[in-house]
């Protein structure tokens, strides 16, 4: 994909003083912080505020994508929304020192039983940027290769009950923009999917794109 022309608006780096940082939470999968920032000014007029947010150490999601024209959704329940939500598989980057592709073929291999020979980035999102440090880089997979029988991983806890189909893209995008499908990574991801099959495929990134992680 080309560089934005001179003028377009892009997000950019700013970060502002941090005076102060406490993890007054440790927990299993993330931390919750609290820092004091100071947002900028001159003199009298700098301000100084405090923010609570959860220190991520980001995620990873893959459409899969295979003729003709169909997407692998994996219902799974989330506990912090009290739903069953239909989403591409996904997983955290909790694994020290993994390439965040890397993640991404476990997660496809763990939770779909498959394995893919091409791959691109279709999008990068902040899942909630006003409370979570967390990016999500959404990948697409494509010619696709189910794991023999014998070498699939064992699921469990929510991961263990996981239904998964294969949907009309079409189908997906019109769950999204219906609010039948909620989740980040399908409404993102179907919707960025959307936009490369129309521009035939114009819009897809090398793997190694430079990312914005925090």
């Amino acid at each position: 994909m080309s560089e934005p022309a001179p003028g377009v608006l892009n997000d950019t780096p700013a970060r502002r003083p941090v005076l102060d940082r406490k993890v007054p939470f440790h927990g299993k999968v993330w931390d919750v912080v609290t820092e004091r920032v100071e947002l900028g000014g001159d003199g009298e007029s700098s301000e100084v505020v405090t923010r609570d947010f959860v220190a991520s150490s980001g995620a990873v999601a893959v459409v899969a994508y295979r003729d003709p024209g169909e997407v692998l959704v994996l219902r799974q329940y989330r506990h912090p929304v009290g739903r069953e939500l239909w989403e591409p598989p996904a997983g955290m980057l909790d694994v020290a020192g993994e390439d965040p592709l890397d993640t991404a073929r476990r997660e496809l291999r763990e939770e779909a039983d498959l394995v893919a020979d091409t791959w691109h980035v279709l999008v990068d999102i902040f899942t909630t940027p006003g409370g979570s440090s967390e990016a999500l880089r959404i990948y697409l997979a494509r010619d696709l290769t189910a794991v023999p029988v014998e070498q699939r991983f064992e699921r469990e806890a929510e991961e263990r009950d996981m239904e998964a189909r294969w949907i009309p893209l079409d189908e997906a995008v019109a769950a999204v923009v219906s609010g039948r499908f909620s989740s980040p990574t399908s409404v993102a991801g179907f919707l960025a999917l959307d936009v490369a099959v129309r521009s035939g495929w114009e819009t897809l990134r090398p793997t190694d794109a430079p990312w914005a992680r925090p």
